[in-house]
């Protein structure tokens, strides 16, 4: 049943697979790497228009980023959000000393470098015959096997159990292509897919796996306060680990007695809670705050967060 599961599943991959996907298209460690990054939390069609290229014209290797300034870095990944990812990549970048490991043991030792990461650039790369778990993948094997619970070990005996040591590149894009294509979240087209013969789960797909309990987005209300002295502005560089890294303006609680001129008010919506900012100009120099003082052009320059170019359009 599992041959015959493979080949309508390559069947399948050799007709509508994305085969011209650029890290589809090479061996490259670094560059199989930096998409499998990228497409964390992000679409496709996101990365490939926005970020993937120029990403990779500004670092041409790894051992460019390694050798490159973080701020450098997060300035590229500007807008792709999530910048732990980016964090991570460059701290990678510089502990391998611009050279990736050969194996996916060796590529968990990287920071930001999980299991199924590691397991899909050392398959991608160096053909290791090893599967992957990224979201796609997990919603096959759910509705496949019929598995109700979100259990981590669960799927990885379910990966292994489905995939083909033989064909690691193959199996491996064509489970991605078909998480993406066909077995989607809320529609899934199953009777385009070539499991539809051996999925257990045909007769009821949503049901795989059980619903998340959905959790309530909460809302910050903040005040911003945009410091200015002539032609300069003062900010400051993020340390906490939300946003780390990232340049931007002063952020408070609601606060009561207010100076400066109203400039507008600011919505941003983020994974796990929605900011509601009003923002303020003011002359100050910020003298208790941790800041630099930049000229607008100058601003330009830095890595800000969506919130903060928000406010440099109400600024503009």
């Amino acid at each position: 049943m599992i041959k015959k599961a493979h080949r309508s599943l390559y069947q399948w991959y050799t007709i509508h697979g994305r085969h011209d996907l650029p890290w589809r298209t090479t061996r490259d460690p670094y560059k199989i790497y930096l998409s499998e990054i990228m497409l964390q939390q992000t679409q496709v069609k996101t990365v490939l228009q926005r970020f993937y290229a120029p990403f990779l014209e500004r670092f041409p290797t790894l051992a460019d980023v390694a050798q490159s300034d973080i701020d450098d870095v997060l300035k590229m990944w500007e807008g792709l959000g999530y910048y732990t990812r980016a964090r991570n990549l460059h701290s990678a970048a510089q502990q391998c000393d611009g050279i990736l490991p050969k194996s996916a043991f060796d590529l968990l030792k990287l920071p930001g470098i999980g299991r199924s990461t590691a397991h899909a650039v050392s398959a991608f790369a160096y053909k290791e015959p090893l599967p992957i778990l990224d979201a796609n993948v997990k919603r096959i094997l759910h509705r496949y096997f019929a598995i109700e619970e979100r259990d981590e070990k669960q799927l990885w005996k379910a990966a292994y159990d489905l995939f083909d040591s033989d064909h690691p590149f193959e199996y491996n894009q064509a489970m991605m292509d078909i998480g993406s294509l066909v077995c989607l979240s809320k529609k899934p087209l199953c009777e385009l897919c070539p499991f539809e013969m051996s999925c257990k789960g045909k007769s009821s797909p949503l049901s795989y796996p059980m619903p998340k309990i959905k959790k309530i987005k909460s809302i910050r209300h903040r005040t911003i306060i945009v410091n200015r002295n002539n032609d300069k502005f003062a900010l400051f560089q993020r340390k906490e680990r939300f946003l780390s890294g990232l340049w931007g303006f002063f952020q408070y609680e609601i606060l009561e007695n207010r100076n400066g001129v109203f400039l507008g008010h600011i919505t941003q919506h983020y994974s796990h809670f929605t900011l509601q900012a009003d923002v303020y100009v003011g002359d100050g120099d910020s003298a208790d705050e941790e800041f630099e003082w930049f000229t607008r052009s100058e601003i330009d320059n830095l890595s800000l967060s969506r919130a903060d170019h928000k406010v440099l359009q109400l600024i503009d």
